[in-house]
C-alpha cells in the first residue's frame, strides 16, 4: 500500500489550505501540498519527491512516529534518528546503578549490543482516506448530543476495525481533523521491535536541563539513535533476538554541511494537538483553569519526587522519567500562560466572536441556522467553569499516585471479569493476565512510597478545599472538608501505610493468582479507588452530554467562521503526518534585543562557568574544543561547531524528533523545542515570536565522531569521515 490522497468529499471542497495566511504558518496535511508553491518559497527538489500521490517512493516514507515523537530513517538498515528526550523513558528502563545509560550514555558498536527500547513502537503512515460522510452520516438523524457523539465514536471505531480486518498487517485509526466536521481514516504499519543504538551522555543530550528548557539560546544535543527490527519474513514482530533490521522504503540523506541563515527549510512530522479554531471561552478555560492548576500541581509533584530521589541512585533513576515529563509540561504551560496574557488572546478572540455573532445576525439564512450558536457556546462553558476544579482533580488523581493507579487497574480488571459468564472467567483472566501484569509492572517501575505519600496528601488537601458543589466524597471520607495540608498528608500516610499494594510481589503473586483471588480482594486503597470510580460514573452522563454538545457546536462554529472570513482553515494538529516550512531566522523577543539563529560549542562553556549543575558538560567536550578539533563540521562564520539553530516553522508537541530538511530534502537537523514565547503556538502563531529550535546535524556528527567514537554510525549514514 502507499500514501494516497483520496480526500474527495465535501470536506475537500472546503479545503484544508488557509488562503491569505502567511505561507510560513500551517501544519499542512499531505493532501494539501499541491496547493503550496514550495518552489517559489525555495524548494529545489520537486514537491512529488516530498510526497507522491501516485505512490512513488518519497520523503514521507522515511518518517515514523515513535513513542509520541517523530523520527526518521537515516539508513537502509532501519536506523532512526529522533530526540534524546524521546528515548529518555526507554533509556531509563534499561538503566541500573551499575549500568547507568541514562546519565553516562550508550553506544552499541554492533547489532548484537543494541538494547530493547521497552515501551517504544514505530508507526509508519501508509495511506489515508476521508470518511467524513460515513462517520457523520451514521449520526445524521440523532438530536441528543450525548447519543450523537456516542454514535460518531462507535462509527470511528467500526471504520477502523473494518480496515484492520481487510488488512490484518496494519493499525487503523480515524482521526478527527475538525471537531464534529471532518474525519479521516489513516492506515499505519506498526513496528513493535525497536532498539537503542546510540544515546549521548546526559550532560550533552539534556544540557541546560530545566533551566534552559523552552529557552533560547540553547546548547542541547537533543538527539538519539534507534533501530527498527522485523521478523525474518519482513513482517512486524515482537522483540526477538532472531529479528532483523527493517528495510525502509526510503531513508534521508544526511548533509553534514548544515544550513546558513535565511536558508529554506521544511519539516515532516506528527504534531500533537493545536487549538487555533476555538472560541474565546475555550481560551479563557485554558488561561484561568487548566494551565495554572496543572503547572502548579506538577511543580509540587516534582519537588516531592526530587526529594525522594535523594535517598539513593536507584530511586532517582526510577523517578527520572516522571520528573522530566512533568517538568516539560509545567514549563510549557507557564510559557503559554505568559504568552496568552502577553498578547491578551482572550480579548482578541472575544472581539472575533462578537464580529462573528454580528455576521450571523445580519444574514437571515445564517440566523435561522446559527442564531443561538454563540449564546449556546457561552452557556456550555459557563457549566464547564462551574465544576472545573473537580473535573481537573479527577483527571489527575490516578496519574498522580502510583498505588492508586495500581488499584484502579486492578478494579478495572475485576469489573471486566464480572461481565463474563462464571464458567468463562478464569479463561478470560488467563488470557488478559499478561497484559495487565505488564501494565502494573510499568507503574511500579516509577513508584516510590515517600513520593506517593506527599503527592496524595496534596491531592487530598486540594479536594478538601473544593466548594460545596464540587465535593469529592471519597476524599472527604479520608480527610474531611477543609482539612489542611498537614492533616491531609497524615491521612495519605495512613492510607499508604495500610495498603498491601505497596508490595509488588503480593499484587503479582497473590491478587493476580486467579480470577477468584482478584474478585475477593479487599484493600483500603482499592476501596478508595472504587469510590472515585463511582463518582466518575455518576458524573459521566452529564460529561457525555457536554462533550456531545461541544462536538456539534464546534463543527458549526468552524463552518460559519470559514464563511465569515471567506477562507478555509488548516485543520488543527492531531498527531497525523504534516508538513511545515520556513527559514532559518533569528528574532527579537523584546525591545532592543535580537536573538541570532545559531549557538556554538563555545557557548556551552560560557554557561558552564557558574555552579548550576544543569550546565555541567563532559570534560572531553572542552578538550576537543580547545584543540580546535572541529573536523569538517565547523561553521566558518562562527569559527566553531554550531549546536542549535532557530527557524520560523510552525511546530508543536509531537514534532519533537522531526527531521529538519534543506531545499534538497537532506537532513540538516532535528527539531526538539520551541522558544518560550512560541509555547503559545498551540493557540496562535505569529512570525514575530514563533520560533522553533533544532539540534544542528553538524553538532550531532561532531559529538558522535569526536566524543563517542561512533564512526561506524556515520559510515552507515553515508557521511564521509
Amino acid at each position: 500500500m502507499y500514501l494516497k490522497s483520496l480526500l474527495v468529499t465535501s470536506a475537500l471542497c472546503l479545503g484544508f489550505f488557509a488562503a491569505g495566511l502567511p505561507p510560513e504558518e500551517g501544519m499542512y496535511p499531505l493532501s494539501e501540498l499541491k496547493r503550496l508553491d514550495l518552489k517559489k518559497a525555495g524548494l529545489r527538489i520537486s514537491q512529488e519527491e516530498i510526497y507522491s500521490p501516485e505512490g512513488k517512493s518519497s520523503l514521507v516514507d522515511a518518517l515514523v512516529n515513535v513513542g509520541g515523537c517523530t523520527g526518521s530513517f537515516v539508513s537502509a538498515e532501519g536506523l532512526i534518528i529522533t530526540n534524546h528526550h524521546c528515548a529518555f523513558g526507554a533509556v531509563q528502563q534499561a538503566s541500573t546503578p551499575e549500568h547507568d545509560y541514562l546519565n553516562n550514555g550508550f553506544v552499541a558498536r554492533s547489532h548484537q549490543e543494541e538494547i530493547e527500547a521497552k515501551g517504544l513502537t514505530c508507526r509508519i503512515t501508509e495511506s489515508y482516506v476521508d470518511v467524513s460522510d460515513k462517520i457523520l452520516g451514521a449520526a445524521a438523524t440523532i438530536a441528543d448530543p450525548a447519543s450523537r457523539l456516542a454514535v460518531i465514536n462507535n462509527a470511528m471505531k467500526n471504520v477502523a476495525r473494518e480496515a484492520e480486518q481487510a488488512d490484518p498487517g496494519i493499525k487503523a485509526e480515524v482521526s478527527e481533523m475538525f471537531i464534529g466536521k471532518t474525519y479521516v481514516l489513516f492506515r499505519y504499519r506498526m513496528i513493535r521491535d525497536v532498539r537503542l543504538v546510540y544515546v549521548p551522555n546526559r550532560k550533552i543530550g539534556e544540557f541546560g536541563g530545566e533551566t534552559d528548557n523552552w529557552v533560547w539560546p540553547r546548547h542541547t544535543g537533543d538527539y538519539s539513535f534507534m533501530r527498527a527490527y522485523v521478523g525474518r519474513d519482513g513482517k512486524p514482530a515482537a522483540y526477538s533476538r532472531d529479528n532483523v533490521p527493517y528495510k525502509p522504503k526510503k531513508f534521508l540523506k544526511v548533509n553534514p554541511k548544515g544550513t546558513s541563515e535565511e536558508d529554506f527549510v521544511f519539516i515532516l512530522g506528527y504534531p500533537g494537538r493545536t487549538f487555533r479554531h476555538r472560541p474565546a471561552d475555550f481560551i479563557s478555560y485554558q488561561q484561568n483553569y487548566l494551565l495554572p492548576y496543572t503547572s502548579e500541581l506538577y511543580d509540587f509533584q516534582n519537588k516531592a519526587m526530587e526529594t525522594a530521589g535523594k535517598k539513593d541512585a536507584a530511586t532517582a533513576l526510577r523517578l527520572a522519567t516522571r520528573i522530566k515529563r512533568n517538568a516539560n509540561v509545567m514549563k510549557n504551560y507557564r510559557g503559554k500562560l505568559q504568552g496568552l496574557q502577553g498578547i491578551d488572546l482572550v480579548a482578541e478572540k472575544r472581539k472575533e466572536d462578537a464580529d462573528l455573532a454580528a455576521f450571523i445576525d445580519d444574514n437571515a439564512a445564517l440566523r435561522s441556522r446559527y442564531g443561538s450558536l454563540m449564546k449556546d457556546i457561552g452557556a456550555l462553558y459557563k457549566l464547564i467553569y462551574s465544576d472545573a476544579y473537580r473535573d481537573m482533580w479527577l483527571s489527575q488523581i490516578y496519574s498522580s499516585t502510583s498505588l492508586l493507579k495500581v488499584a484502579g487497574t486492578l478494579n478495572s480488571f475485576r469489573t471486566e471479569l464480572s461481565t463474563q459468564p462464571a464458567t468463562a472467567r478464569q479463561a478470560h483472566f488467563n488470557e488478559r493476565l499478561p497484559a495487565v501484569k505488564k501494565e502494573i509492572e510499568a507503574i511500579y517501575d516509577s513508584f516510590d512510597a515517600d513520593a506517593d505519600r506527599r503527592i496524595l496528601g496534596r491531592m487530598l488537601a486540594d479536594a478538601a478545599a473544593l466548594p460545596q458543589n464540587q465535593r469529592i466524597t471519597a476524599a472527604d471520607r479520608l480527610s474531611g472538608r477543609g482539612a489542611g495540608a498537614a492533616a491531609a498528608e497524615q491521612q495519605a500516610e495512613k492510607l499508604i501505610g495500610s495498603t498491601r499494594l505497596s508490595r509488588k510481589q503480593f499484587v503479582m503473586d497473590e491478587l493476580l493468582r486467579s480470577a477468584q483471588a482478584l474478585t475477593a480482594m479487599k484493600d483500603p486503597m482499592v476501596d478508595f479507588s472504587i469510590e472515585i470510580d463511582q463518582l466518575i460514573t455518576q458524573l459521566k452522563p452529564e460529561k457525555d452530554r457536554r462533550d456531545g454538545l461541544l462536538n456539534r457546536l464546534m463543527g458549526d462554529y468552524v463552518g460559519v467562521k470559514e464563511q465569515f472570513l471567506k477562507k478555509a482553515f488548516i485543520p488543527d494538529a492531531n498527531s497525523t503526518l504534516r508538513l511545515t516550512y520556513g527559514y532559518v531566522r533569528g528574532y527579537s523577543p523584546a525591545d532592543a534585543t535580537y536573538m541570532k539563529p545559531y549557538t556554538s560549542v563555545g557557548g556551552i562553556f560560557e554557561k558552564g562557568a557558574g555552579n548550576n549543575p544543569d550546565f555541567a558538560y563532559p570534560a572531553e567536550l572542552k578538550r576537543r574544543w580547545q584543540a580546535k578539533d572541529f573536523g569538517p563540521y565547523i561553521k566558518k562564520d562562527l569559527h566553531d561547531v554550531p549546536v542549535s539553530f532557530l527557524y520560523n516553522m510552525d511546530t508543536t508537541g509531537g514534532n519533537s524528533g522531526s527531521p529538519i530538511m534543506n531545499a534538497d530534502g537532506e537532513l540538516v537537523g532535528v527539531n526538539f523545542d520551541r522558544a518560550y514565547g512560541a509555547t503559545i503556538n498551540d493557540y496562535a502563531w505569529n512570525e514575530k515570536y514563533s520560533r522553533s529550535i533544532g539540534v544542528d546535524i553538524r553538532y550531532v556528527l561532531w559529538v558522535a565522531q569526536k566524543i563517542d567514537k561512533a564512526d561506524f554510525l556515520l559510515r552507515e549514514m553515508g557521511v564521509r569521515i
